[in-house]
């Protein structure tokens, strides 16, 4: 599935928990990169919602949580046709349905000079 959607301020919350080491061991482990403490917050037409639950509801890539903390399920994916990382979907969030976060290893707002409004592309 190929998507658009545009770059948006997040609520900052994600740096706290990928900077959990269990967070960030299991992403190691299973993407083969530890990701910057942050999300790429990209907002999808509510067109796309029924694939992308669809999709997520029979993803089985799952970090189960330390205590206080919730399961993260998540998907490989490509941003703009360059960037590797994945889509996560944790299982405590305050988004809206049509908040897509991204993970990657480097701050991506920076590498690929984006600001809010920017439409990116998605692959997964």
């Amino acid at each position: 599935m190929k998507i658009e959607g545009e770059v948006t301020t997040g609520l900052g919350k994600a740096a706290f928990f990928l900077s959990q080491e269990f967070y960030t061991r299991e992403f190691e482990k299973n993407l083969g990169f530890v990701p910057f403490p942050g999300t790429l917050n990209i907002v999808v037409s509510d067109d796309h919602l029924d694939e992308i639950n669809k999709i997520k509801d029979a993803c089985e890539n799952l970090i189960k949580p330390d205590e206080g903390f919730g399961a993260v399920k998540y998907i490989e994916a490509i941003l703009n046709e360059e960037v590797e990382g994945a889509i996560v979907f944790p299982a405590k969030t305050t988004h809206e349905e049509n908040y897509l976060e991204f993970i990657a290893e480097n701050r991506l707002r920076d590498e690929l000079n984006l600001e809010d409004g920017d439409v990116v592309s998605l692959e997964f």
